[in-house]
């Protein structure tokens, strides 16, 4: 396909290589020369050099061939302008990022007359995964699939835990459960397990289940946190006010401690059911002084990286049950950050590049659209693809011992008429299911692909 990125920020930059690496032809579009001149070095991309809402510079960027464009500058008007431009000019499809809490409830209004296929918000996103996470506090992670019925949690096994050498095979028999672990992190190591897998303490696994199936197994492996009722906030900024009003609307108490004072204002105007506190969230007095010991969860959600770091480091201390989470805007040092008692990191311009990811690959199969949705859950080395069978395929009613999968690559559970269950060798895909694949392979996008003998159409 044909893609145009307009701006090489963080987002973009992570969205250029990963599509570069799904073979799109990719053209960016940026006003940084040095930025350019970088990407074109270390890219198989087409660079130019303007501002992305130029008609002069859409059109040397060939928008007319264009099958996504997708604005991802610092300025909201400018992205959406850049997609109404490229619309207009022949690109047949646009996505734009807005991020102003303002036009969160007009976008909808104004999507078809600006020509939007997509709109993303990064905050709003970042918040709703953020309020999966206080649902379940054991978790380290959730990604939802199935319309909210089926879940993907990561867990990370403690000392003394029952899972201790336990063979993944023997979960049913030993804990009466019917998870399906369908990764596990040991160290630097990633592996997709079969049912031979022995865990061990230390482990993180990622594993799917329908929601009431999840909260079972944490009952039985012993690791059932009382429900969240206070929430502190340390940051006042977009995600703390999106997520706010989502905790609020819950039920929950929540504290936001912000240093800026005029956004405390805002804050204060905004959120009127919320406790606001002008301080330095990094001051441990202060921190008394709000009494962070009673917390159910700390959340660090500052602009500063190594602020919220430290935050959460000292957070887990002081309050080593309550619920930690950091958000992390940099990827540079993800693997240092595995190793520090900071709780569950939130990376929001990761959640963005997966929701566009997405997208584009569900546009190359535009045909049947069969890919709902898409998450990558040990970094960019797994990923859990979710397909709606909405056409025949010689793939449908084979049984699954007979179906030659890729080494690497899971059938995790099939959702029938309302029913999740996990696929036995002798269960099939029929029409209408919907089926969660988590594999190691890049570029999947339609469900035939999960098979060796690609020529199954």
């Amino acid at each position: 396909m044909n893609i145009i990125i307009v701006g090489c920020g963080k987002v973009g930059t992570t969205l250029a290589k990963e599509l570069v690496a799904e073979k799109h032809n990719i053209v960016i579009v940026d006003t940084d020369v040095e930025k350019l001149e970088e990407m074109s070095n270390t890219l198989d991309v087409m660079c130019v050099e303007g501002h992305g809402e130029s008609v002069a510079v859409l059109k040397e960027a060939k928008v007319e061939e264009c099958d996504i464009l997708i604005a991802m500058m610092r300025s909201d008007e400018l992205n959406l302008l850049s997609c109404l431009l490229a619309k207009k000019l022949g690109a047949k499809n646009t996505i734009a990022r807005v991020r102003n809490p303002i036009y969160a409830d007009a976008i909808n209004l104004i999507k078809d007359d600006l020509g939007l296929s997509m709109c993303i918000n990064p905050e709003l996103a970042a918040a709703n995964e953020i309020s999966r996470l206080l649902r379940f506090p054991t978790a380290i992670r959730i990604e939802t699939f199935a319309k909210g019925r089926v879940e993907i949690m990561k867990y990370a096994i403690p000392e003394g835990s029952v899972l201790n050498e336990l063979r993944i095979h023997q979960l049913r028999t030993h804990l009466k459960t019917t998870v399906f672990i369908c990764a596990v992190e040991r160290g630097t190591d990633v592996f997709v397990p079969t049912g031979d897998f022995i865990l061990r303490a230390g482990d993180i696994i990622s594993f799917v289940a329908p929601i009431k199936v999840a909260n079972d197994f944490f009952e039985k492996v012993g690791a059932v946190s009382s429900r969240i009722k206070d929430v502190v906030i340390i940051g006042g900024g977009r995600i703390t006010y999106y997520l706010t009003k989502k905790l609020l609307e819950s039920g929950l108490k929540v504290k936001i401690i912000e240093i800026d004072k005029e956004r405390c204002e805002e804050l204060s105007e905004l959120l009127p059911e919320a406790m606001i506190i002008n301080g330095d969230g990094t001051n441990n007095h202060l921190l008394h002084e709000e009494h962070i010991e009673n917390a159910d969860a700390v959340l660090s959600l500052t602009g500063v990286d190594e602020q919220n770091v430290l935050m959460s480091i000292y957070a887990n201390q002081q309050v080593p049950e309550a619920k930690i989470i950091t958000k992390i805007k940099h990827f540079d040092f993800d693997d240092v950050l595995k190793g520090m008692p900071i709780g569950s990191i939130v990376y929001p311009k990761h959640i963005t590049a997966d929701y566009i990811l997405r997208y584009v690959r569900v546009m190359q199969n535009s045909w049947d659209a069969s890919m709902e949705s898409l998450h990558r859950i040990v970094d960019d080395r797994v990923e859990a693809l979710e397909f709606r069978i909405r056409h025949d395929s010689d793939i449908i009613g084979v049984p699954f011992a007979e179906l030659d999968v890729k080494k690497g690559t899971l059938i995790a559970c099939i959702t029938r008429n309302g029913q999740t269950f996990t696929p036995t060798g002798k269960d099939s895909i029929q029409l209408g299911d919907t089926v969660i694949v988590v594999t190691t392979h890049k570029g999947i996008s339609r469900l035939e692909q999960i098979l060796d003998d690609e020529a199954v159409n």
